[in-house]
């Protein structure tokens, strides 16, 4: 019955700390994510909210960019934290709050 109960126990425990899915179907690491496709913290953000600059990238929210920006936001992020996003677009992952971008994925430079 003891095993049974701590089975029970580590499924439960483990069920909230898997990765959700970005739009396209590969799954955001489960260190950026929180939730899931409906109300987690990692989406596809608008290409014309990124502009590269120089190290790295400049990225400008307007509420509707991501479901959970509701004002204006401007984020300067190293190209050295930027993860690869595995379907050519650009993901942020903004946790605890909407000031603060956890995992940022963009796709390759191409040069």
């Amino acid at each position: 019955m003891r095993v049974v109960f701590l089975a029970s126990l580590a499924l439960a425990l483990a069920g909230p700390a898997i990765a959700h899915d970005a739009a396209s179907g590969w799954q955001y690491e489960m260190f950026c994510c929180n939730g899931n496709s409906h109300n987690g913290d990692c989406q596809m953000i608008p290409a014309t909210t990124v502009r590269i600059v120089e190290g790295g990238y400049q990225v400008t929210l307007a509420p509707g960019d991501h479901r959970l920006a509701t004002r204006r936001h401007i984020f300067r992020l190293s190209q050295d934290s930027a993860r690869r996003s595995q379907d050519g677009e650009y993901h942020l992952c903004l946790y605890p709050t909407e000031d603060t971008p956890r995992c940022f994925y963009a796709p390759d430079m191409g040069f």
